[in-house]
């Protein structure tokens, strides 16, 4: 039972936020909502952690994004920005109601 428990721990943070762009925010119209996640997060790992996250809804299909990092201008100084990954999530059912808009 224990290592159900820690699988389910790891599941909590494979996602870390809700990306709002205003092309994610239009594609909420066909149920697909985009996440960043944890770069070594796999695809079947994604899916149930949105599961997990959203009780009720089934997750259709899954694609994910790495996001390299760039450089990045502040002032006189260069730095780089942190590299990500994003997954842009399709869920079945209910729209989710996590997002303000």
């Amino acid at each position: 039972m224990s290592k159900e428990i820690a699988n389910t721990e790891k599941l909590y943070d494979v996602i870390k936020k809700s990306l709002i762009t205003e092309k994610s925010v239009a594609a909420t119209e066909n149920a697909q909502y985009t996440f960043e996640v944890r770069k070594d997060a796999t695809k079947i790992e994604i899916a149930k952690a949105v599961e997990l996250a959203f009780p009720g809804r089934k997750v259709k299909q899954v694609r994910t994004v790495y996001m390299p990092s760039h450089e990045k201008r502040m002032g006189y100084k260069f730095g780089r920005t942190d590299s990500s990954k994003k997954a842009i999530v399709t869920i079945e059912g209910e729209p989710l109601e996590f997002i303000g808009v």
